[in-house]
């Protein structure tokens, strides 16, 4: 089984679109190249943020190929296994790994809310798919499923590879819960956003972030100070940033984000039906919270 650092922060990349809503790859490849030159320690693709529920299956193998070209073995390639079947999953873990993907991040089937005996059976499926290092994705607003400690550690006694727990419930106590029951036989990252100072300074070792993809400089020395413990320097930079982070914690989070990324330079606000690109008051809305933290980028 390989070994992984499960330390830094690993962008949820957010997936490309031209105007026919075909993938822009010239352009992937340039945006991870990007976030990879900012000082960020993993690519997780094929995630919520990158709208795996709307990509064919061989539209995320060939995002993972593209991200593994760029990273070179220079960081890991995290690749989202998501779906409505969990025989689609265990399919997808496979191909993943056949495509070159150091990890893979798992998530609960989409649409079907199981009970424990359900869900444990379909994250062990996965699991032992392949040998692959694995984060399982706890997000109970997103996904209806909560995965409480208890279970992980459950899941961690039968399967070796279950190495992290990207954890979004926006409840910190969830951090520390993890962390007294597994010490560090699991890494724990903030999931959302708007939560990573309080996990850094319970515990979490790294950040799955979202607005990294369109400030990488400022995610990466965020959490570099939360790390260090400069409460006063980390305080003053998420203040800053908090108006954009909250971006990654409401349903239209990929809107959102993309629309920060158009805004700095670094994509198209295009998003895959049945996502509509924002407008109106909504739009007006979000406008307004981009502009004004762009007039105010610290140290620019």
């Amino acid at each position: 089984m390989k070994s992984l650092s499960w330390v830094g922060v690993f962008p949820a990349i957010t997936t490309p679109f031209r105007e026919d809503l075909s993938i822009d790859e010239e352009l992937l490849r340039r945006h991870v190249a990007w976030l990879l030159e900012h000082g960020c320690r993993g690519i997780v693709a094929n995630g919520s943020l990158g709208e795996a529920a709307t990509l064919t299956f061989a539209e995320k193998i060939r995002i993972l190929e593209i991200c593994r070209e760029v990273a070179g073995g220079r960081v890991p390639v995290v690749a989202g296994i998501s779906g409505l079947a969990t025989a689609e999953c265990v399919a997808l873990a496979r191909a993943a790994a056949e495509a070159g993907s150091d990890a893979l991040m798992v998530l609960p089937p989409y649409v079907y809310r199981g009970d424990w005996r359900e869900t444990e059976a379909h994250f062990s499926a996965i699991l032992d798919a392949t040998s692959l290092p694995c984060m399982l994705y706890n997000n109970p607003g997103a996904y209806g499923t909560d995965i409480h400690a208890a279970e992980v550690e459950a899941l961690c006694a039968r399967h070796e590879n279950l190495q992290a727990v990207k954890e979004s419930s926006g409840d910190v106590r969830r951090v520390t819960a993890l962390l007294e029951r597994l010490g560090d036989r699991v890494a724990v990252f903030a999931g959302l956003d708007d939560m990573v100072v309080e996990a850094v300074a319970m515990g979490a070792s790294g950040w799955v972030a979202g607005l990294v993809n369109a400030f990488p400089a400022e995610s990466v020395r965020l959490f570099e100070l939360a790390n260090r413990g400069a409460r006063k320097e980390a305080r003053e930079l998420y203040e800053w940033f908090l108006p954009l982070l909250r971006f990654d914690t409401v349903p239209k989070f990929v809107q959102l984000i993309k629309l920060v990324q158009a805004e700095v330079g670094w994509g198209r606000p295009i998003v895959r039906p049945p996502r509509l690109p924002l407008q109106d008051a909504e739009l007006a809305s979000a406008m307004g919270i981009i502009r004004s933290r762009m007039a105010e980028i610290p140290g620019a």
